[in-house]
């Protein structure tokens, strides 16, 4: 994601001036903080080099054999202070995957309430001046969000990413149909596609009888399925999204 910011305007002289004012602990920002994890090398690597400088000094000029198991022991210690740091940077992947993930599943649902206000019943009762005022607005905050790039990705096969492009086409037009009573019957059917048939992580099928669902819209099932099984769990939360605003939609009429 790249994000523009306004660039500080600074006179020459005062730049140079302040540099040389900039005092070492001026670098200590909350950024290298980022980097704390990483001591323990320094640490490990000046434990290990004084454990082996030991282990010579003491042996003189004798056997090297038990040099050789303190360079082994070091060896192991290494090897667990770079695996326990690795685990800590997995963990953070991990996180920033998620949260990315969160950030891009609040555009998805951005980008979908403007396609809301576009399709808006109301909006046939504006002038056709105030229409085309009100789509010129959504039209800038569309073209701003654009401007926000996330890209998580998600390993598919060719399938898998027609099944996707089906799926979305299909919410697409149940969202500008117009009508939230239509819609909403819509979104239902789709949701209780998705909650009919699901895979649990092991990959078996877990199948809820239609009767404790209700009616299934069986097109959108069969496309769904050839979804991933995150792409699944992002469509059924888009649409129970969806579901909550068609709801109060029609209760409003």
């Amino acid at each position: 994601m790249e994000v523009d910011a306004p660039l500080a305007q600074h006179n020459s002289d005062s730049h140079h001036q302040h540099q040389h004012q900039i005092s070492p602990s001026a670098y200590n920002s909350e950024s290298s903080m980022n980097f704390d994890y990483l001591q323990g090398l320094r640490a490990g690597a000046m434990s290990a080099s004084s454990s082996a400088a030991g282990s010579v000094g003491g042996n003189g000029g004798g056997s090297g054999s038990n040099s050789s198991y303190g360079l082994v022991d070091d060896s192991r210690a290494l090897d667990r202070l770079f695996v326990n740091i690795l685990d800590q940077l997995d963990a953070r992947v991990e996180k920033l995957r998620k949260d990315a993930l969160n950030l891009q599943e609040k555009k998805d649902y951005l980008l979908m309430s403007m396609d809301l206000i576009k399709s808006n019943e109301m909006m046939q009762n504006m002038t056709e001046a105030e229409r085309e005022e009100i789509m010129l607005y959504i039209q800038r905050v569309s073209s701003r969000l654009g401007t926000v790039e996330l890209n998580v990705r998600t390993v598919r096969d060719n399938s898998q990413e027609d099944s996707l492009s089906q799926i979305n086409a299909l919410i697409d037009t149940m969202i500008k149909m117009g009508d939230p009573v239509i819609a909403r019957q819509r979104c239902q059917l789709y949701l209780n596609a998705c909650c009919s048939s699901s895979m649990d992580p092991s990959g078996h099928m877990d199948t809820v009888p239609e009767a404790d669902m209700g009616p299934i819209d069986k097109k959108f099932e069969s496309v769904l399925l050839g979804c991933t099984l995150d792409d699944q769990k992002n469509i059924k939360k888009r649409l129970q999204a969806l579901m909550g605003y068609l709801n109060k939609q029609t209760v409003s009429h």
